[in-house]
C-alpha cells in the first residue's frame, strides 16, 4: 500500500489551495517541505534570511490574492520570520508561515531550538495551529488559507513538528479538501449606499480617499467608474496609488495637505484613519469633517472619528453598488467651484516648487534631481518598491504609478528592510514587468545580501540606492573614535556587492553620469545596483507640518 510523507502532504495541500509561491531558508526539520514544494509545482525561492523571506510571502499574498508561504526552521528561524507575520498583520495581507518545530515527543525536554512558537505567532496571526498528525495536515492547511483570505486578510501560522513532517501515512487515509473558493464579495446595506450619495450631494468640499484596501479588492475598474461618474476629487494613499493612474485629472495628490485640511466630507474607500492619514484629526484635518467609511471589517468603522455613513463590505462590491445607484440617479460634483479653484491653485504652486528642485544640477545631487531622472526613465507599468524615510516619502510624490498594486513600500507598519523581499516577490509574481527597488542606503542595509537571491534566480531587478551616508545623512569622513549614531561608512560602494554574484553595479556622483547609468541598468538582463551619492544635507521641500503625525 502506497505511503506519503508529511512534507509531501503539506506541499500538495498548499498547491491545491492556490499557494503558488514559497520563500524561505531551509534546514532541520523543514528542508523536505521545500523539495516537496518544488515537486508539486510551487515556485520556491531560497533566501538568505527568514525576515526578508517573510516579507516576500506577504507581498506575494497582496499581489496575487492567495497567501504567499514562508518556510522557516524552528526557534531562531521562526522568530526571524515573525517580522513578516507582523507586517502582514498591519497591512492586512494574506500569508502563511510554516515554522519547523522539534519532534513532538520531545516537547518540554529542552529540545534543539524548542521555543514557544505558537504563543509567539498568535498576536500577529488570524489563525494559529500545531497539527497533531500528518493525516490531518490538509484540513489545517485549508483552514489556514481560508482564514487568511476571508474577511479582512491576514497571516496564518502552522507549527510543524519534525516527526509530523517526516511521518509516513497510507495515502488512502489522507483526504485533501477541495480548494477553498475566492472570498465572497459581500455587499453593503443598500440604504447606506443611498445615504452615501445623499451626503455627497450636500458637501461643499468633498474628497475621496482611495486606499490599499481598494487595491487588494481588485476594485480598480469600479472605483474609477465611480470617480469619473461623480467627478469628485480623489487622493490615493501610498499603496492606493495606481488604483487610478496618478496622472488622472481628478487626482489631487500635489495638494495633499490642502485637501485634507479643508475637506468638509471625506469618503474613505478602503483607507484607514491611522497615522498615515493623521487619525482624521486637526490640524491635518478640518474640525468636524464628515466621514463616510467603506471597509471590509466592521470593527474598523469609526476608528478615531465617528462616521456619518458606514459601508461595510468588499470594496469591489460596494463600489459597484455606488455605481448602480448613480446610474439610477446620476449626479456630478460641479467642475466650477471655489473648492476646485483652490485645489488647482495649490497643486500648481507645489508643482512649481518641486520643478525647481528637480531641475537643480548641483553636485552632490539632491533627492528631487535623482528621483526625476528615475521617473523619466521608468516604464509606465514598472512595479516600484520603495523604502527609506526621505527616499520613500519624496519618491511617493515624484515617482508615479499608473496601475494598481504596482507600488510596495514600508506600509502601515512603517517597516524598513522590506524592499528587497518585496522586489523579489514582485519579480517572481510578475516576470513580465520591470521591478525597481528604490532604496535609501540605510534601508538597503537591512537585507542587502538578498541581491544574491535575485542573481541566483535570474530576476533582473534594478536596485537603486540613494546614498546619503547614513540615517538622515552622514558626514563625508569619519573618526572611528567618534562615529555619530546615525552615520554609515562614507561613500560606501554598495554596487560592488552585486558584482560578486554575477550582477552589474554602477556608481554615480553627477547628473551627467545618472541618466546613462540608469538607462543601462534598467535595460540589463541581469540584476543591477545603481549606487547614487547625494548631498547628505538634501531634504524635502519645506513642509507645512512636521513629519507624519505631529
Amino acid at each position: 500500500m502506497a505511503t506519503i510523507d508529511g512534507a509531501t502532504i503539506i506541499a500538495r495541500s498548499l498547491k491545491q489551495q492556490g499557494v503558488e509561491y514559497m520563500f524561505g531558508v531551509v534546514g532541520v526539520p523543514v528542508i523536505p517541505i521545500a523539495f516537496a514544494a518544488q515537486r508539486e509545482g510551487i515556485k520556491y525561492f531560497g533566501f538568505r534570511n527568514e525576515q526578508a523571506a517573510s516579507y516576500a510571502a506577504g507581498a506575494a499574498g497582496y499581489l496575487t490574492g492567495r497567501p504567499g508561504a514562508c518556510l522557516a526552521v524552528s526557534g531562531p528561524g521562526m522568530v526571524h520570520a515573525i517580522a513578516g507575520l507582523a507586517n502582514a498583520w498591519s497591512n492586512c495581507w494574506p500569508m502563511i508561515l510554516l515554522g519547523g518545530a522539534n519532534d513532538s515527543y520531545q516537547d518540554g525536554r529542552g529540545a534543539f531550538q524548542e521555543a514557544p512558537q505558537v504563543e509567539a505567532a498568535r498576536p500577529f496571526s488570524k489563525y494559529v495551529t500545531r497539527p497533531e498528525s500528518a493525516a490531518r495536515l490538509p484540513f489545517y492547511i485549508e483552514q489556514a488559507v481560508r482564514t487568511a483570505i476571508y474577511g479582512r486578510p491576514g497571516a496564518a501560522y502552522l507549527d510543524l513538528a519534525g516527526d509530523i513532517i517526516s511521518a509516513g501515512v497510507e495515502e488512502e487515509l489522507v483526504q485533501f479538501p477541495p480548494r477553498c473558493p475566492e472570498p465572497p464579495r459581500t455587499f453593503a446595506d443598500p440604504e447606506s449606499v443611498q445615504r452615501t450619495l445623499a451626503a455627497l450631494r450636500t458637501a461643499e468640499r468633498p474628497l475621496v480617499v482611495v486606499g490599499k484596501g481598494a487595491a487588494y479588492a481588485r476594485a480598480e475598474d469600479e472605483v474609477r467608474a465611480f470617480i469619473e461618474a461623480t467627478q469628485l476629487p480623489y487622493l490615493a494613499s501610498p499603496m492606493g496609488k495606481g488604483v487610478l493612474p496618478d496622472d488622472h485629472p481628478l487626482s489631487v495628490a500635489p495638494a495633499r495637505s490642502h485637501v485634507l485640511q479643508n475637506a468638509d466630507l471625506v469618503l474613505l474607500l478602503g483607507a484607514r484613519l491611522n497615522w498615515i492619514m493623521h487619525f482624521g484629526l486637526p490640524p491635518r484635518w478640518a474640525e468636524g469633517v464628515r466621514v463616510i467609511q467603506a471597509d471590509i471589517a466592521p470593527e474598523e468603522i469609526g476608528t478615531n472619528l465617528p462616521v456619518e455613513v458606514a459601508l461595510v463590505g468588499d470594496l469591489k462590491a460596494v463600489a459597484s453598488q455606488l455605481n448602480g445607484a448613480l446610474r439610477e440617479a446620476p449626479w456630478q460634483y460641479p467642475a466650477e467651484t471655489t473648492w476646485w479653484t483652490g485645489i488647482h491653485g495649490k497643486m500648481e504652486a507645489n508643482r512649481q516648487a518641486t520643478e525647481v528642485m528637480m531641475a537643480d544640477d548641483s553636485v552632490p545631487m539632491g533627492y528631487y534631481r535623482v528621483l526625476r531622472e528615475i521617473r523619466d526613465l521608468l516604464p509606465r507599468d514598472a512595479i516600484i518598491c520603495s523604502e527609506g524615510a526621505s527616499t520613500m516619502d519624496i519618491g511617493r510624490t515624484v515617482l508615479p504609478n499608473f496601475h494598481p498594486r504596482h507600488r510596495l513600500d514600508a506600509g502601515t507598519f512603517g517597516t524598513m528592510g522590506v524592499g528587497l523581499g518585496f522586489a523579489i516577490a514582485a519579480a517572481a509574481v510578475h516576470p513580465e514587468k520591470k521591478v525597481v527597488a528604490v532604496e535609501g542606503d540605510s534601508a538597503f542595509g537591512f537585507s542587502g545580501m538578498e541581491v544574491e537571491v535575485a542573481c541566483r534566480y535570474g530576476l533582473p531587478i534594478t536596485f537603486i540606492i540613494v546614498n546619503n551616508n547614513g540615517i538622515g545623512g552622514g558626514p563625508a569622513s569619519l573618526d572611528p573614535a567618534r562615529v555619530p549614531p546615525s552615520a554609515y561608512t562614507p561613500n560606501a560602494r554598495y554596487e560592488r556587492i552585486i558584482e560578486a554574484f554575477g550582477g552589474k553595479g554602477y556608481f554615480v556622483e553627477t547628473p551627467a553620469e545618472l541618466g546613462p547609468a540608469l538607462s543601462e541598468a534598467l535595460a540589463a538582463p541581469v540584476p543591477t545596483i545603481v549606487n547614487i551619492m547625494i548631498n547628505p544635507r538634501s531634504q524635502r521641500k519645506p513642509q507645512e507640518f512636521a513629519w507624519h503625525t505631529r
